[in-house]
């Protein structure tokens, strides 16, 4: 009876300490890498389209694009797939890649299909509400020479207490006249994830 007693008295103090187990929050830098799950995160979204676009815009396309055109290529971002077992926000990836394909200065960006459609609305309104000086023409859009396709998928091998995650991202660079696959790259990323015995 003393037994049962005591292992009951236990555990009362076990569920009294788990609950009483507070939640502490603090804020960190973005750039900050944290990787708690070793699922695809931001730090990956960031990397891998830094990387990837860096890459793109060294090579051959871009000098022969410049010299033959004499301005810079209008690109346009369109469907990225996720493969992978995982939710991943391409959505995330997608601005990721815009905000280096933009900012690098080597390009002109077009904007995104939903993002013409919302301005052409904008556009049309104008024509009944704007002043002549001031609203703006239809069929002056700028028309994008190439778009960017891509897919991420990734391979899980695990055993026992450790799992090994491997992503594999695909971009492809078309010309939208003439189909032709002007650039191809590839990042692979893999993480080594390990669970101790004698976690809870």
């Amino acid at each position: 009876m003393k037994k049962i007693f005591v292992m009951l008295l236990s555990l009362i103090a076990f569920v009294m300490f788990l609950s009483c187990s507070s939640t502490t929050i603090k804020r960190v830098d973005t750039s900050t890498v944290m990787d708690l799950s070793g699922n695809w995160n931001d730090v990956d979204a960031q990397m891998v389209a830094e990387q990837m676009v860096n890459e793109m815009l060294s090579r051959p396309w871009l000098k022969k694009y410049l010299k033959n055109k004499g301005r810079e290529p209008r690109i346009i971002v369109g469907e990225i797939r996720n493969k992978t077992d995982e939710h991943i926000d391409v959505e995330v990836f997608r601005k990721d890649i815009e905000k280096e394909l933009t900012n690098s200065g080597e390009v002109q960006f077009v904007a995104s299909k939903a993002e013409r459609e919302e301005i052409r609305e904008e556009r049309a309104d104008m024509q009944e509400y704007s002043s002549e000086e001031t609203r703006k023409k239809f069929k002056k859009e700028i028309a994008a020479d190439y778009m960017l396709k891509g897919v991420i998928t990734s391979i899980i091998d695990q055993k026992e207490g450790t799992k090994v995650k491997y992503y594999q991202v695909d971009l492809e660079l078309f010309n939208t006249e003439t189909n032709a696959k002007e650039w191809v790259g590839q990042k692979k990323i893999k993480k080594v994830i390990e669970k101790s015995k004698f976690g809870f």
